[in-house]
C-alpha cells in the first residue's frame, strides 16, 4: 500500500491509522517470508525505539516480541525507567544487558595502544556492542532484529553503521523525526518518551539536536523538499532556507551514503550480489 502525504496543514503530516497499518502489515509479511515469528527489538527509553516496540506488538503479539535494555554506566535513570514504562504498558517480557563490561574492557585496552578516545569513538563502539547483544538474542530465540532509525537519522548520517542502523528490518526508515513523534503520540507511547528531547544517551547531557546543530523540526521539511519532492537548491532558496545552510545539509546528505547501502561489490561476474542478483522475486520471496 502507497502512502501519501496529506498536505492540507503541513507537507509531513501523516494519516497515522492508514501508517500504522502499512507498518503493522510491514513487519508481519517481512517476518513470515523468513519462516520466523518473533522480534527482538534494543529498548533504549527513546521515541524510535518506543514506536517501533508498539508496531512490533501489534503485527505479532506481545508474546513474539523480545526487547532488551543495554545500559551503559553512564546511561540516565530517566532512560531505563522510561524503557521499562513501555515493558509494562505493553506487558512485554524484557531482559536488561549491561555493557559495561564490555566496553570498558575495550575502551581499558584501546587506550594502553592507542592513547584517549573520543566521545565519538566511545559512542560508536557502545552502538556496536548493542547490536552484537541483539543479534545474539535474535540467534538464540529463531528471531528477527527490528531496526529504530529514523529517515531523518539515516539522511544526514547521524547513525553508526553497523551500530545503531543495522536491523533485519525497518519499520522507521522512511518516517522522517516528527513523523515518528506524530506516530508515536497515535499509538499511545507515554507522554514522557515522547516530550523528551531526543538523545543516544552515550554520555552525560549528550542530545541529538545539539549534535546536529539543528533541530528536527527544523530540518525535516528541508529534507522533505530536498529529497522527496527533489527540489534544486534555486528552489530551497526561495523558500526562505539559507544557501549556506542548503549545501551543509546536501553534503551531509552525500557524505552519509555508504552507510545507506550494502558494501560495494567489484563486479567480476555477470550476476553479481547487489549489483545484477538482487531480484527478490527471482526466489519467491
Amino acid at each position: 500500500m502507497e502512502v501519501t502525504h496529506v498536505a492540507t496543514k503541513h507537507p509531513l503530516l501523516l494519516n497515522a491509522e492508514q501508517v500504522t497499518q502499512v507498518l503493522t502489515i510491514f513487519i508481519r509479511d517481512e517476518l513470515r517470508r523468513t519462516g520466523v515469528s518473533k522480534a527482538v527489538i534494543g529498548l533504549s527509553g527513546g521515541v524510535d525505539s518506543a514506536l517501533s516496540t508498539y508496531l512490533a506488538v501489534r503485527a505479532l503479539g506481545r508474546e513474539n516480541v523480545h526487547v532488551l535494555l543495554l545500559p551503559y554506566r553512564s546511561s540516565t535513570p530517566e532512560s531505563i525507567r522510561d524503557a521499562e514504562s513501555v515493558v509494562n504498558d505493553l506487558g512485554i517480557f524484557s531482559e536488561t544487558f549491561g555493557i559495561t563490561p564490555m566496553a570498558d574492557a575495550f575502551f581499558d585496552e584501546t587506550e594502553n595502544a592507542l592513547g584517549e578516545m573520543s566521545r565519538t569513538r566511545r559512542g560508536n563502539v557502545m552502538a556496536r556492542l548493542r547490536m552484537i547483544a541483539l543479534y545474539d538474542r535474535s540467534q538464540a530465540m529463531n528471531a528477527l532484529v527490528v531496526g529504530t532509525s529514523n529517515k531523518t537519522e539515516s539522511l544526514l548520517g547521524y547513525t553508526t553503521i553497523f551500530g545503531d542502523n543495522a536491523s533485519a528490518i525497518n519499520p522507521l526508515g522512511d518516517l522522517y523525526k516528527t513523523q515518528v513523534w506524530q506516530l508515536a503520540k497515535h499509538l499511545g507511547v507515554p507522554e514522557p518518551i515522547v516530550a523528551k528531547p531526543p538523545t543516544a544517551d552515550l554520555w552525560p547531557g549528550q542530545t541529538d539536536e545539539a549534535e546536529l546543530g539543528i533541530t528536527y523540526r527544523e530540518v525535516d521539511e528541508l529534507l522533505y523538499y530536498m529529497v522527496d519532492e527533489r527540489e534544486s537548491d534555486v528552489e530551497l532558496v526561495r523558500r526562505g532556507y539559507a544557501p549556506n545552510h542548503v549545501r551543509d545539509i546536501r553534503e551531509k546528505i552525500r557524505r552519509a551514503q555508504y552507510k545507506r547501502r550494502p558494501p560495494i561489490i567489484a563486479k567480476i561476474s555477470s550476476r553479481t550480489i547487489n549489483a545484477d542478483f538482487r531480484y527478490p522475486r527471482d526466489w519467491g520471496t
